[in-house]
């Protein structure tokens, strides 16, 4: 029987980042795990499934092979996870990992298994100019961060030694009570889930093994960058614990409203004021770019919120792209304070404009609707 493509049995996308599988696999977890779903035999198999799953997609090198060669790539891989292809299978090692810090434990139980925990990922807001995002720029920011303590080197213990097997639980984080027929598991209360003890607890960090500090960082941000984007710095998240890897800092990208400029991918929009005379006459009008002012042809007869194109003067996107447009519509500016002889002047050109030709083709064209339309009204 063929294999059901993995990605689908995540339900996530080819393109999914590593922490939308990990949250799906949760998720899907969550609901399949034997635990939550005894003598369902169905359930077992689901959750057989979608670890296999996991096992592969989580690891850059098996995904990789997956992604190229299919199951064909990786069937070895991913059957050694989980007892060949026809064991039983371990659902602990992977389970644990995902869902110790659910469930107050760190990994799986049982005795002689690594407690290590995998230090949280961390999300850091960087505002930037508009002018910052399109040239890129490194920039210097302060995270708030939980780092490994100094004074017991993570360990947790004043003298820097390793903590003790819990005596209750024996390492394994939980407790099995028995009544007649009744079983239940529950959180070891001398460990709190942990499945070892620190008699002599650090002073500096009370035991935890970490401490808050605010980390200084430089980020390289690449020129491009648009709202949305993300820039990740590997192991610059939380200390794990208990020696395990620190986890990812995701770097969000947020451009501020610009006074001149929208953009739209690799695109910029501006409106450009122009008086009516220069609208009706032609000419040439400065407008910004983001290299310096150009001059713009405006033509004659030229309407209000007419759009013009400045090829190339866009953006160059951070995926490559070639540089978009700067598109500019203009606005046609009605003058204000005018003086008596400016007031005259208009009222004889008014007059021509009248006396002489059609001048405005859309008042025109609209009157005409207009007159249609209060003709059509008397006549029902």
């Amino acid at each position: 029987m063929s294999k059901q493509d993995y990605y689908t049995l995540l339900d996530v996308e080819r393109s999914a980042s590593e922490a939308d599988i990990k949250k799906a696999y949760r998720k899907l977890a969550m609901k399949h795990h034997p635990d939550r779903n005894p003598d369902n035999k169905k359930s077992e198999d689901k959750f057989k499934e979608i670890s296999e799953a996991y096992e592969v997609l989580s690891n850059p090198q098996k995904r990789a092979a997956y992604d190229q060669f299919g199951h064909a790539g990786v069937d070895g891989n991913a059957a050694a996870g989980f007892g060949g292809a026809g064991g039983a299978g371990n659902f602990s090692d992977i389970f644990g990992d995902i869902f110790g810090d659910i469930f107050g434990r760190t990994q799986a139980q049982g005795q002689g298994r690594s407690y290590a925990q995998e230090g949280a990922d961390l999300r850091y807001t960087l505002e930037l100019t508009l002018e910052e995002a399109v040239k890129g720029n490194s920039v210097t920011i302060r995270v708030p961060t939980l780092v490994a303590c100094k004074g017991c080197k993570g360990t947790g213990s004043k003298d820097g030694a390793a903590p003790k097997e819990c005596a209750t639980c024996h390492g394994a984080g939980q407790v099995r009570m028995q009544q007649g027929f009744f079983a239940i598991q529950q959180v070891c209360h001398s460990c709190r889930g942990q499945g070892r003890v620190i008699s002599d607890p650090c002073p500096l960090c009370r035991g935890q093994g970490r401490v808050q500090e605010q980390k200084t960082l430089s980020v390289k941000v690449p020129a491009g960058v648009d709202n949305g984007d993300r820039i990740r710095l590997n192991g610059e998240g939380e200390a794990g614990l208990n020696g395990g890897p620190a986890g990812d800092l995701y770097v969000q990208i947020r451009v501020k409203d610009h006074d001149i400029f929208k953009r739209e991918g690799s695109h910029l929009f501006c409106e450009v004021p122009i008086s009516f005379s220069l609208a009706a006459l032609g000419g040439e009008v400065d407008v910004p770019t983001l290299d310096g002012k150009l001059k713009l042809k405006i033509p004659a007869e030229t309407q209000t919120s007419q759009l013009f194109k400045m090829r190339g003067r866009g953006v160059k996107t951070v995926r490559g792209e070639g540089p978009g447009d700067l598109l500019c519509r203009v606005l046609i500016e009605t003058p204000v304070n005018l003086n008596k002889k400016q007031k005259e002047l208009l009222e004889e050109l008014e007059k021509t404009l009248k006396d002489q030709g059609n001048h405005r083709p859309k008042e025109s064209s609209w009157f005409k609707r207009m007159k249609q339309f209060f003709e059509e009204i008397k006549s029902e």
